[in-house]
């Protein structure tokens, strides 16, 4: 989804995820008409949303990343949080998201973009379908970069849908199978990856085109 900032496009994704309620419209979730009223509504539908401010809405800084990762979908047994798996199922949802930093680490001392590694490895845990990526990339280097692309082509290739928010033109060209374009809350475009390219996406989005 492209646009430029205040277009709404994260609206879009925060009321597909619960945070926010419709005006209009419709959610269909596999066929099936959704009312999601909150975010634990829609994390049972099989969605999750990798927010744009991942230090203040998508991590708990000030806890580990084993909690973090957990905090969707807590390990119980006999009703109170297992320890045991709160330690290990975190690990193994780490390194499937290329992350070699132990679990017990304090999530506001990592990078950008191990950070959004640990986000990424919360919603593995859930067993998501739909992925939000709202500008999954800002803030991190050029190699955190192709790995959070490999994850999100992984994710694409084994079956998962993705909608991918972005301000950056090469990402949006380079990820994108379908590219909708937005501008003052509405849907002024829609291209496949063939048909787009940069001055087509720009003039939609700022309305310089029709």
């Amino acid at each position: 989804m492209a646009g430029m900032v205040g277009s709404g496009r994260t609206e879009v994704a925060r009321c597909i995820a619960g945070a926010d309620s419709l005006d209009a419209g419709t959610i269909v979730v596999k066929g099936k008409t959704q009312n999601f009223r909150r975010p634990a509504d829609s994390v049972r539908a099989g969605i999750a949303f990798l927010t744009e401010d991942r230090k203040h809405q998508g991590l708990a800084l000030r806890m580990s990343l084993a909690k973090n990762i957990t905090l969707p979908s807590p390990p119980t047994r006999f009703g109170f949080i297992d320890r045991a798996e709160q330690g290990s199922k975190p690990r193994s949802m780490l390194l499937k998201a290329s992350s070699k930093v132990p679990p017990e680490r304090i999530a506001g001392k990592l990078s950008g973009g191990n950070q959004q590694k640990v986000v990424l490895a919360k919603w593995l845990l859930t067993k998501s379908e739909i992925f939000i990526f709202d500008e999954p990339t800002r803030g991190i280097d050029v190699g955190a970069k192709a790995e959070i692309y490999a994850l999100m082509r992984e994710l694409a290739d084994k079956g998962a849908a993705i909608l991918m928010i972005s301000s950056e033109m090469p990402e949006l060209l380079r990820m994108s199978d379908r590219i909708v374009v937005m501008r003052e809350g509405r849907k002024v475009g829609e291209m496949s990856r063939a048909e787009a390219n940069e001055e087509r996406i720009v003039a939609l989005a700022t309305g310089a085109s029709t």
